[in-house]
């Protein structure tokens, strides 16, 4: 394990959890790398705003954050949900940091700025904090809803400030009917990498697809809010995580030697996201997966690794994990820590065939948010069978992991009759705000207990 600390970044450190012993004719290698950030040095040097809202001298904030409100005509039935959403997008601005950029959009059909306008940020203070949550009080429902075009302005408005961390949240409570599908991706195409973004999905008539999509493709966390009263709630823990982000575009760097392929890169907790088709070439045989912006936090990553077969008793280095940071200007990305995968061929029979708990336990996570997925589809399909056996392999799945959030999530879908064995029987009647917190929340996991 290796660390790397400086003043302007989190402490990082790199733990690989593996059972390095494969068996005669053994190729396949896995590994589950725990990344750590702690004592994140740039909030003691994060400059302020003055009265005026005008950055204090020395420096611009560190941070940038832009809210997006659905602001089209379903966001009037029922008339509290619009009122809910201006106050959780008040609640969000108050628990902003001094300095740090904002700006709030309403998004409909198209995008408008509501505060602070002309194409710019503005810089949190007590004053211009009074004056968003007055223009909030303007906000008027009304029109349609096509998703990009707010991600579009959010991401121009994001740049207009030279800031290190660059945030989103978006909150709608319909489906992205005014663009199409391809409209959608290319816009999310467009903006991954250059920011990322919470999303969150209030009431039940929006698809929880889209708005897992969007979280997904910009590295942020996704969420049903089915009472809009709970908004509020919400909004200020999103922004209270928003705020403790230290460092952004940290990559997770793997280097494999001459004749040894990755087969996937996936984090695995908190959620399951596979990161395998975002690699990016970092040299030779070294690639880059994007992980986002990390505050003091633990993250899982596992790595699956097809190496040469060797002869018994030799030994290779599988591969090289190591979080690195871009530098300013294009120069050398600096190494923040590093963790090394490693393989031996043996004729011992209980070292190779033993598997490692962390990788075991993880491999039944991703399992486990598959079998929600397929389980739900299939029950929308009409599949009772499939459904019923995919939802009872998820029950199993949660019980012998502990996810005992997701077991409780799960009961409200299906009649559980035994956990161990997965037998259960599907719901007559399932209340659909039930139904899409299962499926939005199907790729949390829990931690192996160590």
């Amino acid at each position: 394990m290796a660390n790397f600390s400086k003043s302007t970044v989190p402490q990082f450190s790199v733990e690989v959890y593996q059972n390095e012993y494969l068996p005669e004719g053994g190729r396949e290698v896995n590994a589950i790398a725990t990344v750590t950030a702690t004592g994140g040095g740039t909030s003691g040097g994060r400059p302020l705003a003055d009265a005026a809202g005008q950055p204090a001298p020395g420096g611009a904030p560190d941070a940038a954050v832009v809210i997006m409100v659905d602001s089209s005509g379903s966001m009037e039935y029922p008339p509290t949900k619009m009122r809910n959403a201006r106050d959780a997008t008040a609640a969000a601005i108050d628990t902003l940091r001094d300095g740090v950029a904002f700006a709030v959009i309403a998004g409909t059909h198209q995008a408008a700025e509501v505060y602070p306008g002309g194409g710019r940020l503005a810089q949190a203070s007590p004053t211009t904090r009074g004056q968003a949550k007055e223009a909030l009080r303007r906000l008027k429902s009304g029109g349609g809803t096509a998703i990009g075009t707010w991600l579009r302005l959010a991401d121009r408005l994001l740049y207009s400030a030279d800031v290190a961390i660059r945030h989103g949240i978006l909150l709608t409570d319909g489906r992205n009917e005014h663009e199409s599908p391809e409209d959608l991706r290319a816009t999310l195409d467009a903006c991954a990498g250059r920011f990322t973004c919470d999303a969150r999905g209030v009431g039940t008539d929006w698809e929880v697809k889209e708005v897992t999509g969007i979280a997904s493709a910009l590295l942020g966390s996704a969420d049903i809010v089915a009472d809009p009263a709970g908004l509020t709630a919400d909004f200020t823990r999103m922004m209270e995580t928003a705020m403790g982000k230290e460092v952004a575009d940290v990559a997770l760097r793997v280097w494999t030697p001459q004749g040894a392929e990755i087969q996937f890169v996936k984090q695995v907790a908190p959620t399951v996201e596979d990161l395998t088709g975002r690699r990016t070439e970092a040299g030779p045989r070294a690639g880059d997966y994007p992980t986002g912006s990390w505050g003091d936090e633990s993250r899982d990553y596992h790595v699956c690794v097809r190496v040469p077969d060797a002869g018994v008793g030799q030994e290779m280095l599988a591969a090289r994990v190591a979080l690195v940071l871009p530098a300013p200007g294009g120069g050398a990305p600096r190494t923040l820590a590093q963790g090394l995968v490693r393989a031996v061929w043996t004729t011992d029979m209980a070292a190779s065939t033993q598997i490692n708990p962390q990788v075991a336990h993880y491999t039944g996570q991703a399992e486990l948010a598959r079998a929600i997925q397929s389980g739900l589809d299939a029950r929308k399909s009409g599949d009772v069978d499939g459904a019923t056996a995919r939802l009872g392999r998820a029950v199993q799945l949660a019980s012998a992991s502990g996810n005992e959030d997701t077991a409780k999530l799960l009961a409200k879908v299906v009649d559980v009759v035994d956990a161990v064995t997965g037998t259960v029987r599907l719901k007559a009647k399932v209340a659909e705000a039930d139904e899409m917190t299962l499926e939005t929340r199907s790729t949390k996991t829990v931690r192996v207990k160590k």
